[in-house]
């Protein structure tokens, strides 16, 4: 190339290069803070038909709503919530704030409100046109999905025979589901254990069976009585044993986890990224659960990962179900995780059959597509959910509180 036609070359390179990056800096400057305008949450119930009462008689959900001063809403429905933080959290952490400055609103107490978390995901997945998933780097279509089912009757299940549970597990596996979690919490503990039993019996190798203690709950295990049982699920080639000590305990479990060879799990209840920190330094768990909402909210799953990833420890979200589920699937592609848990399932239903109800507030005729035993993640923007909030109004409990907050900025 002669020395004139490579000046002029390198000097189209340059005019390109300023052209490209003088319309960077237009846009940037054309960009304007997306602002927080208001702030509504109040709950609501959804009649259940008849046929499908074994549920219960509604459905209940707490509904958040984040505006903005240009138009996009952001939604979440979550269970109930204790109102009084609004004043004294929700409303300076938030509104007349950027929108997009999640980092900054977690250190100002957004963390302890996890569902305004997601709704306002939501509403910079409606601006952006992307899932959240998306936007926090994850690219993980379907999801394995495994149920955890709770009958109605004693909470420790002690009422329900281990041929129903059998049952249903079987029931699950012919759904095409590829797993079930069960609780352990009857009275003998080996009760739980001899359940598993028949429940390997009726499904199968192929089928992964899941245990869980919850740690809060009154009358814990001695440690004898954990690894008495722990060996006995080893047996039933039980994929998890979750919870089986306090939750403060980061010992106890570290050290069942090396004497038995089925993983230990949980950290459902832990806000903030501390008790995950200390979980990771003790080995606590093999495997970390936190929860969406509990948690802090979808970036703190996001960063709750990331450290679990430095120690080679999975993280397997804590469960959801029906509208709620929507932020858990969008953190659980955000981190790649293998399994998503829905929880709880009402037996004899699946989880299409239990969500039934939400439909009515939404402006599409499904939820969630499960096949395959997978649920698809929605690629629509934000979370996914298309809101018809004329539909959630008529669903409100007649005379709940509710919070609205405007800003004070100008217009």
């Amino acid at each position: 190339m002669a020395s004139s036609s490579r000046r002029t070359f390198v000097a189209s390179l340059g005019t390109a290069a300023n052209a490209l990056t003088e319309s960077v800096r237009l846009a940037a400057a054309a960009a304007k803070p997306v602002r927080i305008r208001n702030i509504t949450i109040f709950p609501i119930e959804i009649p259940i038909p008849r046929e499908e009462l074994a549920i219960g008689k509604y459905a209940r959900y707490t509904f958040y709503e984040v505006e903005t001063d240009v138009g996009i809403r952001g939604f979440c429905f979550d269970r109930g919530t204790d109102y009084r933080l609004l004043d004294r959290v929700i409303r300076p952490a938030l509104v007349g704030k950027d929108l997009f400055a999640v980092e900054q609103h977690l250190r100002a107490g957004l963390g302890q409100w996890g569902a305004v978390e997601q709704a306002i995901w939501d509403a910079i997945g409606k601006i952006a046109g992307q899932p959240v998933h998306r936007l926090l780097g994850g690219a993980t279509p379907r999801l394995k999905v495994y149920l955890t089912c709770v009958w109605r009757g004693k909470a420790d299940q002690s009422d329900v025979s281990y041929r129903d549970q059998a049952e249903m597990a079987l029931k699950i596996k012919r759904a095409g589901f590829h797993g079930m979690k069960i609780r352990a919490w009857r009275p003998d503990p080996a009760a739980d254990a001899d359940a598993c039993g028949e429940i390997r019996a009726a499904v199968g190798p192929d089928f992964a069976i899941m245990v869980d203690r919850t740690a809060d709950l009154p009358g814990l295990w001695s440690y004898s009585a954990a690894l008495r049982v722990a060996r006995a699920l080893e047996k039933h080639q039980v994929a998890w044993l979750e919870e089986p000590f306090a939750r403060d305990d980061f010992f106890a479990p570290a050290r069942l986890a090396r004497e038995v060879n089925i993983p230990i799990s949980g950290g459902e209840r832990f806000q903030g990224l501390d008790a995950y920190r200390e979980c990771l330094v003790h080995e606590t768990y093999d495997i970390l659960q936190p929860d969406v909402v509990i948690c802090g909210g979808i970036l703190t799953v996001k960063k709750i990962a990331a450290m679990a990833d430095a120690f080679h420890k999975p993280v397997t979200l804590h469960g959801s179900m029906g509208l709620r589920l929507a932020g858990w699937l969008q953190a659980s592609a955000a981190i790649g995780a293998e399994w998503q848990e829905l929880a709880l399932i009402t037996p004899p239903l699946l989880p299409e059959e239990q969500w039934s109800p939400a439909l009515k507030v939404l402006h599409t005729p499904t939820l969630f597509t499960i096949r395959d035993g997978y649920v698809d993640v929605p690629q629509a923007p934000g979370l996914g959910l298309d809101v018809n909030r004329e539909a959630v109004a008529q669903f409100r409990i007649p005379d709940s509180p509710a919070r609205s907050f405007y800003p004070q900025y100008p217009e």
